[in-house]
């Protein structure tokens, strides 16, 4: 099978937020990403916040005034959840409960043997911590 493209890497992550000011303040101050662009685009009512993770990666950050809660438990179709790097997820989870997060238990990854966790944005987004 011939391959056409050649997709070089994930360019960016898309978050629809029900309370953009509070998830604009989680994922800078909490979270530590930092504002490439903030766009407020007047024809759609609508924030565009785009975040730098880490110099390397971008989350794309949006406000719609009409936007639904996400359909998450019991598990739904699409995109599962969104997972960081982190060193050390016991290191890392207890400065997100420090802020005020709630995060479960930390558990390990039976296949590969790696620690995780789970927490959650503002508007419910499942997010987590996975230790490389």
């Amino acid at each position: 099978m011939e391959v056409l493209m050649r997709i070089r890497g994930i360019h960016h992550i898309a978050i629809i937020a029900g309370d953009y000011p509070s998830c604009k303040r989680f994922y800078t101050e909490v979270l530590g990403f930092s504002i490439i662009r903030e766009t407020y685009r007047q024809d759609r009512d609508s924030y565009k916040l785009d975040l730098s993770v880490n110099g390397k990666y971008q989350v794309e950050l949006f406000s719609f005034p009409d936007s639904r809660e996400r359909a998450s438990w019991p598990e739904a179709q699409g995109l599962r959840h969104l997972a960081f790097e982190v060193d050390d997820v016991e290191e890392a989870a207890a400065e997100l409960s420090a802020k005020g997060v709630t995060v479960e238990p930390v558990r390990t990854d039976e296949l590969t043997g790696k620690m995780f966790c789970f927490f959650q944005d503002p508007s419910g987004q499942p997010l987590e911590l996975y230790q490389v």
